[in-house]
């Protein structure tokens, strides 16, 4: 990174960082907020549009708010999991009824065999996300595919998933 970028990326740091801290400590909780701070800035110096933005300080507005919107969707999906999954350990650790217990453990393995029998690439998507973490966008670099395509394979595990559990 030439001199003149780090220069110009520390300035927009400093003016930035303030009002992108507070925006995402009301959007996700104070937690996170320094995380998808660093991530935005990460992002903004990989992008290849970042350099040639009219309006830097919009764009890292626009990758913030993406930011958000992807860590509170996966949030949300972590909740039903979390959830499913606490129940299911609560089952087998508090000696529920046999029959409470074996219901978990059902809905487990047929959990894993709707993932197991994902397509590959919708398999690696959905793994990368619920395992990992990633943001469809950081999912979709690392796949080398579109976000709009990572979405689409997020949409189809989740689909297949919850009709394997129904």
């Amino acid at each position: 990174m030439s001199d003149e970028k780090s220069r110009f990326f520390a300035r927009l740091f400093l003016r930035s960082r303030r009002e992108l801290i507070g925006y995402f400590a009301r959007r996700v909780g104070r937690e996170d907020a320094s995380d998808l701070l660093q991530e935005t800035f990460a992002r903004a110096l990989r992008s290849e549009r970042f350099e040639l933005a009219a309006d830097p300080p919009s764009l890292l507005q626009r990758i913030a708010v993406n930011l958000a919107r992807d860590h509170a969707r996966r949030r949300r999906t972590e909740a039903r999991y979390v959830d499913f999954d606490a129940d299911a350990e609560m089952a087998v650790a508090t000696g529920a009824r046999p029959d409470a217990r074996l219901e978990a453990e059902e809905k487990w393995r047929l959990l894993r065999e709707a993932v197991d029998a994902l397509p590959p690439r919708c398999r690696d998507v959905f793994l990368l996300y619920m395992r990992e973490g990633l943001g469809l966008g950081e999912i979709a670099e690392r796949l080398g595919v579109s976000r709009n395509m990572a979405q689409k394979h997020m949409r189809l595990a989740m689909a297949r998933c919850w009709a394997a559990l129904e």
